[in-house]
């Protein structure tokens, strides 16, 4: 019996130095996942945090917004990345996985309609933009352009970006088929830029002079109509984690680090509106 309590004890004790091995491993790195729209801060996040904690190896993956609630919900991430609130069901799923979502809004985005820049049109209504992605407008000379047909691009439906034009745009009606889904801001805007015909849809922060922005019921998308919540497609861009953070950990330092004068610049710099905006 005493040889049969001592074989426990080891068991136990190696059992709490694993456990607490893992714990310190755990602290050393942060696996983030989803949202390609918040990717980009992601990554310069990352890289400024190299200087400052150089033992962390951080490794963000850009899988969608979907996809990061996933990765949380089975604790395959430390923090999810997304560009829409967590949907109730994921929020079911979660709890019922004994993981508790918190929301961090790091900062303002907008989802802004482009086309290629050789169209002449500068603005739509939202109502013509649901006409052209519902299949019932099919050419440009239908919305005052050229008679050309339009080629229409939509993100993946696993997409934040996707949800919040789903919803504020299309008031959740359904696509045509002959609409193209793409995986990434990035392929919409590629598509867009090489496609005279084309209409898509991105964040502000991938505007640029491949691609042409149109006013949206006379709001032109920019950094002071976002974040004053004018511009009809305004949303917040969040990152979530299993519970607030332990303070001082570096989950909790990459999760409030857009409210340092660094981490607002960076999201400045990537296109994006800052909180303090506002």
């Amino acid at each position: 019996m005493k040889t049969q309590k001592s074989d426990f004890t080891i068991v136990v004790v190696c059992t709490v130095i694993l456990a607490a091995g893992a714990v310190v491993m755990a602290s050393d790195k942060l696996q983030i996942d989803g949202s390609t729209t918040v990717g980009p801060i992601a990554d310069a996040f990352t890289e400024a945090f190299r200087a400052t904690h150089p033992n962390i190896a951080i490794t963000v993956s850009k899988t969608g917004s979907g996809d990061g609630a996933a990765a949380l919900v089975d604790n395959r991430c430390d923090i999810a990345m997304m560009s829409r609130f967590m949907k109730e069901s994921e929020f079911k799923r979660a709890v019922e996985n004994g993981v508790l979502p918190v929301a961090h809004v790091i900062a303002m985005d907008g989802v802004c309609v482009v086309l290629h820049p050789s169209n002449p049109i500068q603005e739509m209504t939202t109502e013509q933009v649901r006409g052209i992605y519902a299949g019932r407008i099919t050419n440009w000379s239908q919305v005052g352009g050229v008679n050309r047909p339009i080629v229409v691009i939509s993100r993946d439906t696993s997409s934040g970006t996707y949800e919040s034009f789903n919803e504020m745009v299309m008031n959740k009606e359904k696509m045509a088929d002959h609409v193209e889904y793409v995986n990434s801001n990035p392929q919409a805007h590629a598509r867009v830029r090489s496609t005279e015909g084309a209409i898509g849809y991105v964040g502000i922060g991938f505007l640029d002079r491949y691609v042409k922005p149109v006013k949206l019921d006379g709001v032109t998308p920019s950094r002071s109509t976002i974040a004053r919540g004018i511009f009809p497609v305004s949303r917040p861009l969040f990152l979530f984690t299993n519970g607030y953070p332990k303070l001082g950990s570096p989950a909790h330092a990459f999760v409030t680090f857009h409210l340092t004068e660094q981490g607002q610049e960076i999201i400045e710099s990537k296109g994006f509106v800052p909180l303090t905006e506002y």
